[in-house]
């Protein structure tokens, strides 16, 4: 095995974000290709993701999840501690699950989410269509959940380690970008996000970059996550309202909407509705 580290600086906008550096593995494998999926539950778990390998970067893996209505507590610990429990397969270099701390969103009303890390594709392919995962989600997942999306991107940039304690606060972008909109301002997106990180110190760790699973995301192409040591240095970045309003000031002309949700590291037993 041989681990490289990757660092890069990174930003964030008022939306969420996240980062980390951490030891990568190689582990090359044969190409494969994605098969995009459709947005339900069942498809979203049942489909493969499948693509080429890339083993000197980290993969970020999102999951949104809406809870149904008066679902009794105990189903939710147990999808929580059983997502959370996947942490034990070989390809999990971090997985977390729980409750969000907020939603703001208002069309897409979410109320958990998943965030793992994975060192190519195919780990994160691997672990998809792995049978403890598979189980977890057809005994746990789809019996409780009304709507579920995700976004997995390429993050070249990470610094600190792979694995955020407990108390960590997330703060999760997602963006629709408008329709035909030119790859140089794309990467002008990209580029505003990346510099966030500098505008705003509580960030501890910041990564951004384009969805490769468009058949689950709901047209939402662009993601970022920002790290805080904790609730009250999120809490801080929300305070500076007009540095704020300048990072959105330079993207907003060329988005169709944002999801943003906030999200606190815990241990599993603490999740709930």
């Amino acid at each position: 095995m041989t681990m490289c580290f990757r660092i890069r600086p990174n930003t964030t906008l008022s939306l969420p974000f996240s980062a980390s550096k951490h030891l990568l593995k190689l582990n090359p494998k044969p190409s494969l290709s994605f098969t995009p999926h459709s947005h339900s539950s069942t498809s979203y778990y049942s489909s493969k993701i499948t693509m080429s390998s890339s083993p000197t970067q980290t993969i970020e893996h999102i999951v949104l999840f809406k809870v149904k209505d008066d679902t009794d507590p105990s189903k939710v610990n147990a999808m929580v501690n059983g997502l959370s429990s996947l942490k034990s397969l070989d390809q999990v270099l971090h997985i977390t699950a729980g409750p969000l701390l907020r939603n703001r969103s208002s069309t897409l009303n979410f109320t958990h989410m998943l965030h793992s890390r994975y060192s190519s594709k195919d780990d994160l392919n691997a672990y998809s269509q792995h049978p403890n995962h598979m189980s977890v989600v057809k005994e746990s997942v789809l019996p409780i959940c009304e709507d579920i999306m995700a976004v997995d991107w390429v993050a070249e940039d990470l610094q600190g380690p792979a694995s955020l304690s407990p108390g960590s606060a997330l703060r999760v972008t997602f963006l629709k970008l408008k329709e035909n909109l030119e790859e140089e301002k794309k990467s002008e997106i990209l580029g505003v996000i990346k510099g966030i990180k500098n505008s705003f110190g509580q960030i501890s760790q910041l990564t951004c970059g384009e969805n490769f699973s468009p058949g689950r995301a709901k047209g939402y192409s662009i993601a970022s996550i920002a790290v805080f040591p904790g609730q009250s240095e999120l809490e801080t970045l929300d305070s500076d309202e007009e540095l704020v309003k300048l990072q959105k000031e330079k993207v907003k002309e060329h988005l169709e909407s944002v999801v943003v949700v906030d999200y606190l590291v815990s241990l599993p037993q603490s999740a709930s509705l």
